[in-house]
C-alpha cells in the first residue's frame, strides 16, 4: 500500500506540470483574441465580435485572479479555474460549438476500445508466438525470414498499410467496406479491416522487441541449467522464460493502454471511424480548443495511470521491486 500511495503521490504533480503547461499554451501564448480570430474565421473582424465570442465561452475572465469578484470568486471566476482545475474533476465542460464533451468522449469511447481491445490482444498472441519461436530457432532460416519480414515492416509507413488494405481488401477483393461505422453487431464488418491493418502495421516491431527479450532469456544459466535437468519444453517456457521475461512484457501491454481510450488518430481518420482518434483530428481541422485542452488533459492523465500501473505491476511480477523501494 506504501509502495502505491507513494506512486500516486509522485503523478500529482506531474498531472499538475502538464496542465499548467497546457494553459500557458492556450491562454497566454495564444491569447483570446487569437482564439476569436481564429475561431470566427475572419480575417477583419471587429472588436465588438472578438468581446461577444469570449463572453460566450467565458474567455473575458481574468486568467489568475478575479479582483472583482467576492469570497471564492476571486479563484473560480478566472478561466485557469474554469478551463484547467475542473479538468481535474473529469469536467470537461463545453466545446467552443456548444457541445458536451463529455458526452462525446463517452459515445466516442466505445469506437475507440472496439478497435483498440482487438488489437492488443491479437498483437500481443502474435508477437510473444513469433518472437518466442524465432527466439529458439535463432540462426536458422525461420529466423532470418521473420526477422526480414518485421525490418521490412518497420520500414514501411502504416499509412501504406492503410491504403493498401483499403485497395485490396475493400475494392478489389470485397471482403470488408472501405470505410463507415454502424452500431451494434453490424461493427464487426467495419471493424476487421481497420483491425487488420493495425495488427500488421504494429507487429514487426513488437516481434524484434519480444525476440531482443526471449533472446536474453534463453541464454542465461538458468534456462540452460533447466535444459540440463530434462525439463520438458513447456515447462521450461512457461515457468522459466514466460515468467521471467514477463517484466518487459508488462511495460509494452500496459504503456499501450492510453491508446485504448484515445483510438488512433490516423486509422480512425482514414476509416471514418467516429472514436476519441478522429474526435480530436476534427476539433483540430475546426479550431474547437476546447475540445483539443480536454483530449491533452485526458491523454495525459490516462499516459500516467499507465505509467503507475506498470510500476504496480512490476511489483506484483517482482517482489524485489517492493524491497528496493522501502
Amino acid at each position: 500500500m506504501t509502495y502505491l500511495i507513494r506512486r500516486i503521490l509522485y503523478a500529482v504533480p506531474i498531472l499538475l506540470g502538464v496542465n499548467v503547461i497546457t494553459f500557458v499554451l492556450f491562454f497566454v501564448v495564444n491569447s483570446p483574441d487569437n482564439m476569436a480570430r481564429m475561431h470566427l474565421g475572419q480575417r477583419y473582424v471587429t472588436e465588438q465580435a472578438i468581446e461577444n465570442w469570449k463572453h460566450v465561452h467565458g474567455y473575458d475572465l481574468p486568467r489568475l485572479w478575479n479582483p472583482e469578484a467576492a469570497g471564492t470568486g476571486h479563484v473560480t471566476r478566472t478561466i485557469f479555474y474554469q478551463n484547467s482545475v475542473r479538468l481535474f474533476m473529469l469536467d470537461f465542460g463545453r466545446s467552443d460549438g456548444g457541445r458536451d464533451i463529455g458526452f462525446d468522449i463517452r459515445q466516442r469511447m466505445v469506437p475507440s476500445l472496439s478497435i483498440a481491445v482487438p488489437v492488443l490482444i491479437i498483437e500481443l498472441f502474435l508477437s510473444v508466438a513469433f518472437g518466442l519461436a524465432v527466439a529458439l530457432l535463432r540462426g536458422s532460416y525461420l529466423d532470418r525470414w521473420i526477422t526480414l519480414l518485421c525490418v521490412a515492416g518497420m520500414s514501411i509507413s502504416s499509412l501504406f498499410f492503410i491504403i493498401a488494405g483499403q485497395y485490396l481488401v475493400a475494392r478489389v477483393w470485397r471482403l470488408a467496406p472501405i470505410s463507415g461505422y454502424a452500431g451494434g453487431l453490424e461493427s464487426v464488418k467495419f471493424l476487421v479491416l481497420p483491425v487488420f491493418v493495425q495488427v500488421i502495421s504494429g507487429l514487426g516491431a513488437n516481434v524484434r522487441w519480444n525476440r531482443t527479450v526471449f533472446l536474453e532469456e534463453v541464454s542465461r544459466d538458468y534456462v540452460r541449467t533447466a535444459w540440463a535437468k530434462g525439463l520438458t519444453e513447456s515447462g521450461v517456457l512457461s515457468r522459466h522464460i514466460l515468467r521471467n521475461a514477463l517484466l518487459p512484457l508488462l511495460t509494452t501491454i500496459v504503456v499501450t493502454l492510453p491508446g485504448l481510450f484515445l483510438g488512433s488518430l490516423i486509422t480512425e481518420s482514414f476509416f471514418a471511424i467516429p472514436g476519441l482518434g478522429s474526435y480530436t483530428i476534427d476539433a483540430i481541422q475546426s479550431q474547437d480548443f476546447a475540445i483539443v485542452r480536454a483530449m491533452v488533459f485526458l491523454g495525459s492523465l490516462l499516459y500516467i495511470v499507465g505509467l503507475m500501473l506498470t510500476d504496480i505491476s512490476y511489483a506484483w511480477a517482482d517482489p524485489r521491486v517492493r524491497l528496493a523501494e522501502t
